[in-house]
């Protein structure tokens, strides 16, 4: 998922993806508080002694390298007049990756979502209501999204199986065979496709999975499929053209980790670019 903003009570919130987690915009949340200086909601929200409590217990449970030394310096002097507390200076001495901090057009204070909300809490309890039911909506349209090009991908696979069937049919199934010595022949080859993709035999995939259902296949991402379409394509080509099976494993998986490389490095490039100040 890219950066993403859902409507909250008439504020624009965003939302965006780190390190496989979804952070909120602290900045934006208090906005609806302050719109003129939502840098001092935010402060004023970590100055505050519980605040310091709930982050620390926070990291304790989610974060192997937070520095409890570190943490409980700035606990000590949570509560008194004296204490300023900003996002950067809680990150950078105890080592906190529940808050992350940037600067530019883009940037802002966000904060891991079970944060986010406790902060939203802080500002208005109806407001974090209305947050978290946006918030949830938002995820529950990514699902849908993600299944239905997942959904499309496995299509296009199986449609493209049909034309790889096919010509295992007309050029590598001898005549007057029964139905299950052809079957081997198939399975041999869509063998030679998992192997091309996915480095593994459907056999040595069971095995190695006996509590999951289904097939590799199945199991495979969005990318995957899309490639493995492709691949089926390729070597019904290849079988056309006499291509020995040796000879067409060793192009379908040069073809596939070239594909793949590709599909995942633009994906990476488009989230760079969505993340990017």
């Amino acid at each position: 998922m890219k950066q993403a903003t859902i409507n909250v009570q008439g504020a624009i919130i965003s939302v965006r993806p780190d390190a496989g987690q979804d952070f909120i915009s602290l900045t934006d949340i208090a906005r609806f508080k302050n719109a003129d200086h939502p840098d001092d909601v935010v402060k004023n929200w970590l100055r505050n002694r519980n605040t310091i409590e709930f982050l620390g217990v926070w990291e304790r449970l989610n974060n192997p390298a937070f520095n409890p030394v570190e943490f409980d310096g700035i606990r000590k002097q949570a509560g008194l007049n004296s204490f300023v507390l900003t996002a950067k200076k809680w990150i950078e001495p105890t080592g906190a990756i529940g808050l992350r901090s940037s600067a530019g057009r883009y940037g802002g204070t966000f904060a891991h979502k079970d944060i986010a909300f406790e902060f939203a809490a802080w500002v208005s309890v109806e407001f974090k209501l209305y947050l978290i039911k946006e918030f949830q909506r938002l995820k529950d349209d990514e699902g849908r999204r993600s299944s239905l090009a997942w959904n499309l991908n496995r299509t296009l696979s199986k449609i493209n199986y049909r034309i790889h069937t096919d010509a295992i049919k007309e050029h590598l199934v001898p005549p007057e065979i029964t139905a299950a010595q052809a079957a081997i022949t198939y399975a041999n080859e869509a063998d030679v496709l998992n192997v091309a993709m996915f480095g593994i035999s459907a056999r040595q995939w069971r095995a190695a999975n006996p509590k999951l259902d289904g097939n590799v296949r199945d199991h495979a991402s969005i990318e995957q499929l899309l490639v493995l379409a492709n691949l089926e394509s390729m070597n019904a080509e290849f079988i056309h053209m006499g291509l020995a099976q040796g000879e067409r494993l060793t192009k379908l998986n040069a073809i596939a980790i070239r594909q793949m490389t590709t599909l995942t490095a633009g994906a990476a490039s488009l989230l760079e670019k969505a993340n990017k100040p």
